[in-house]
């Protein structure tokens, strides 16, 4: 198991949290999402095996939150 964590300037509301926390809960190969909104800030644990980082940005782009690089 893996983790890591993700910048989105964007996130700024519960609404945010909970469409983060439960889109990238749906992605083969993620265990856990944890969404700080104070931070901006996205903590997922996943499967390095199953899913690398580049598809866990994608993913979150998808879900319309852009990852700061």
């Amino acid at each position: 198991m893996e983790s890591t964590t993700l910048v989105a300037p964007d996130i700024s509301c519960m609404h945010c949290q909970q469409t983060i926390e439960r889109g990238l809960s749906k992605v083969e190969g993620v265990s856990s999402v944890h969404v700080d909104i104070d931070s901006k800030s996205v903590q997922i644990d996943f499967d390095a095996a199953r899913i690398n980082q580049n598809k866990l940005e994608t993913a979150l782009d998808e879900l319309g939150y852009t990852v700061a690089k």
